[in-house]
């Protein structure tokens, strides 16, 4: 756990932050090398992902604050809502966000749809490696008590009390880093426009849903039916990336 990851003078940079700007910049590199490799220039595939970054962080904001108003920000100062170097983002609020806000961006340059969402899917699985090893370091999204070997212990003042807990922010970073290898292989072989993005949600809906079984920093309110809340928003997510499977598999084939 390290929170602070250096000092600029007086000023403190979060680790968190850092592991989030690596995160956009990582995935806007691949992003273009892949893109042009199907005719979609590295400009316009910039100007897309600034709109998924701001859209992304919006709607995983909003979600965290909304989801946890009661707890953490009820009766505190409003400018902690805007903090979000200290952690707080629902990775599903940031994917909505950012669909909604890429969706716009697309069309707005008039680029061809689904297969601009092609080749971004895999580096968003790239980018959700880095924002978890953010998750590691500032302390958040931790497990539940684990007696394994591979276990980790947070600080003795950390919501866990030092004890030995599954390592969740590392199970989410490894399978995201197989399921980004899985995206790009499968980009260079994909049978219609769309494919990738659609086994993206899929995918992820299935590992996430895996993860969140180790989690344990939820606490009893937060749960419905013993699920999660990302579990929860796992099923229309895996249903809408089989609803795209199926439907755009019938369109023309991916050239």
């Amino acid at each position: 756990m390290q929170p602070i990851a250096f000092h600029l003078g007086s000023l403190s940079i979060h680790s968190y932050g850092v592991m989030i700007a690596l995160a956009f910049l990582t995935g806007l590199w691949t992003a273009s090398r892949r893109g042009a490799t199907v005719g979609l220039s590295r400009e316009d595939i910039g100007d897309v992902t600034l709109w998924l970054m701001v859209g992304a962080i919006l709607g995983a904001r909003t979600v965290y604050v909304i989801t946890y108003w009661q707890d953490e920000f009820a009766g505190g100062p409003l400018a902690e809502i805007f903090m979000i170097q200290h952690g707080g983002l629902v990775y599903y609020g940031g994917l909505i966000g950012a669909t909604l806000a890429g969706a716009g961006a697309i069309r707005w340059k008039k680029m061809p749809l689904w297969k601009t969402a092609d080749a971004l899917a895999p580096s968003i699985a790239l980018g959700s490696v880095f924002g978890r090893i953010g998750c590691l370091l500032n302390g958040c999204c931790y497990g539940r008590a684990c007696s394994l070997p591979w276990a980790i212990r947070f600080p003795a003042d950390h919501a866990t009390g030092g004890a030995p807990v599954h390592p969740t922010e590392l199970y989410d970073a490894g399978l995201n880093l197989l399921l980004y290898g899985f995206l790009a292989w499968l980009f260079r072989r994909r049978k219609f426009d769309g494919q990738v993005f659609a086994t993206y949600l899929l995918c992820y809906a299935v590992t996430r849903s895996l993860v969140e079984l180790f989690r344990g920093d939820y606490n009893t309110a937060h749960q419905h039916y013993g699920l999660t809340p990302a579990q929860l928003v796992s099923v229309p997510i895996f249903l809408a990336g089989l609803g795209l499977t199926l439907g755009l598999s019938r369109r023309t084939p991916a050239k």
